[in-house]
């Protein structure tokens, strides 16, 4: 990873120092994983001492945070701009599922760490992701109950549908690399055609 990918993946965060530092405990988190990662090994990794690291981060736990919580920040809001926008329940599900795969596809690295350290979370900061993760998964809800509504989904029970829907694409973190042959947006639209058909819809 660049500085230039940091301050894409974080605009908001500053220093740039900062978003060095976040962008080492990626590397770290995903790794070694969360629990055989030290402070030292995160502050090595970004060319800083490791008194610098705590200038800008408490403890290890509030560098996972930061990265934890601006990833479902961000595809929060992506899920939000396609389930809000216009169009059918059929085109607002299909446009989620490829966002929302891409997203995980393309920043894999980062999707990693931000779903499946999610446990290491001290239980405030673990409070704050998981309403994030609600948030999400009622959005995707609401789009197959307007789908079931209008004949276009069948589905039975929506909140288990809705957790398929963002399992297939978080999953996508775990598996995949640039080596996979397929690009994010090509991986999307496969998805999104699956997805369709897994709650009933015709393609």
């Amino acid at each position: 990873m660049t500085t230039s990918l940091s301050a894409e993946l974080w605009p908001n965060v500053q220093p740039d120092a900062a978003r060095r530092l976040m962008l080492a405990a990626v590397e770290s988190f995903a790794d070694r994983g969360y629990h055989a990662t030290t402070t030292r090994d995160i502050a090595a990794a970004a060319g800083m001492s490791p008194a610098a690291l705590y200038v800008h981060f408490p403890s290890k736990a509030a560098l996972l945070f930061a990265i934890s919580h601006s990833g479902h920040e961000q595809t929060l809001k992506l899920v939000e701009s396609v389930a809000t926008g216009g169009g059918g329940a059929k085109e607002r599900m299909r446009g989620i599922v490829e966002d929302f795969v891409a997203w995980h596809a393309r920043r894999h690295t980062v999707a990693r760490v931000v779903q499946y350290e999610l446990q290491a979370l001290p239980e405030k900061e673990y409070a704050e992701v998981a309403d994030l993760r609600r948030r999400i998964e009622h959005l995707v809800r609401d789009v197959i109950a307007d789908g079931v509504e209008k004949g276009v989904f069948t589905v039975t029970d929506l909140r288990t549908a809705a957790r398929a829907v963002l399992s297939l694409g978080v999953d996508v973190a775990r598996w995949y690399s640039s080596r996979t042959g397929k690009t994010p947006k090509a991986l999307g639209r496969e998805y999104g055609d699956l997805v369709l058909r897994m709650l009933g819809a015709t393609v």
